[in-house]
């Protein structure tokens, strides 16, 4: 894969919108690539601009593949712009990609097209091992539940996600293990009055606790994940989660609400939950504690998972590879 071009005069990690993605990088670095596989980056363009750029791919003889991660931009709350512009390139596409058969099935309702399901691969590197798959489990250990707001982008449901947990913490009191429920948010946010609201949610409470950290970088999200029983994604809208992608590698829990189609990355161990309800959150606290019970052979089922989803990640690479090679060779979809 080619790297994307840096920001003239600025750091190399800086984010820019995808020049790969527009009409003139791609007729004038025609001979550099083969074909156009388009992930995210769409919002940074109009339809007309969309439009220009997969015409000029076409015009340079190479084929087109977008992988539907998105049906909706969690990044937004207006989705009308964002739709316009799947309206653009799910139809002119060459190949479509999506992480599952729900959202397979949403696409042909939608367009009339098929898309090939390839699972999301694992997020662990693969010297990478589970933080405290070996550390053993006791009788009155805490059951550890995690909820990361980030920057409070418009698909979190921050404030009431922090109202819920307090509420199932005080439904479960007496109830078996203890509950603690930490709360992450970064320092840098969207909206600071949403975040001075979510900390007053957990104002006085001993068992859910609010902590302001700074962006934390891979190494320490997994560390963090590493340490928790239970994930709670509160989402408003979205339609898959690299959230749960990584839980999944780490042998931790998710409860979400049902919005697009997360659970279908991995239904096993995902739990259904309602903001408006805090009785299924609790519901899905018994569950993440049960699983993680001192009896759970923890650090051999995670030993089995990691080698399972290092035999997928491969797999999933030699799909690419043979849906690259056919879509460049013209072969019908």
């Amino acid at each position: 894969m080619l790297p994307d071009p840096p920001v003239p005069g600025a750091p190399p990690e800086q984010w820019w919108p995808p020049i790969a993605l527009t009409a003139p990088w791609l007729s004038e670095n025609a001979a550099r690539y083969d074909l156009l596989h388009v992930h995210f980056g769409l919002e940074s363009f109009s339809p007309d601009d969309l439009r220009a750029g997969i015409d000029a791919a076409r015009q340079a003889g190479h084929p087109v593949v977008f992988t539907v991660h998105d049906l909706d931009n969690p990044q937004i709350v207006d989705q009308e712009p964002y739709r316009a512009l799947l309206d653009v390139i799910v139809p002119a596409a060459d190949r479509l990609v999506t992480l599952t058969p729900s959202a397979a099935a949403e696409i042909e309702r939608r367009w009339g097209r098929t898309s090939l399901v390839l699972a999301h691969p694992t997020l662990l590197d693969d010297a990478a091992a589970p933080v405290g798959e070996d550390d053993p489990v006791r009788e009155d250990d805490p059951v550890r539940v995690g909820i990361h707001l980030r920057d409070l982008r418009p698909n979190i449901d921050a404030e009431r996600a922090v109202h819920a947990a307090v509420d199932a913490v005080r439904m479960r009191d007496g109830a078996g293990r203890p509950v603690e429920v930490e709360v992450l948010l970064n320092e840098r946010v969207r909206d600071e009055r949403v975040a001075e609201r979510v900390l007053a949610a957990a104002s006085g409470q001993t068992a859910v606790r609010v902590q302001r950290t700074p962006y934390l970088d891979d190494a320490e999200v997994e560390a963090w994940l590493g340490g928790l029983d239970l994930f709670v994604l509160p989402y408003r809208h979205g339609t898959h989660s690299g959230w749960v992608e990584l839980c999944y590698d780490l042998g931790v829990r998710v409860a979400g609400t049902d919005v697009g189609h997360i659970r279908a990355q991995h239904p096993s161990e995902f739990h259904v939950v309602d903001l408006d309800d805090p009785r299924t959150l609790a519901d899905a606290v018994t569950w993440a504690g049960d699983a993680r019970h001192p009896s759970s052979p923890v650090g051999d089922r995670l030993a089995s998972r990691r080698a399972e989803r290092r035999e997928e990640r491969l797999s999933v690479r030699d799909a690419h590879a043979r849906l690259y090679a056919d879509a460049i060779a013209g072969v019908p979809a």
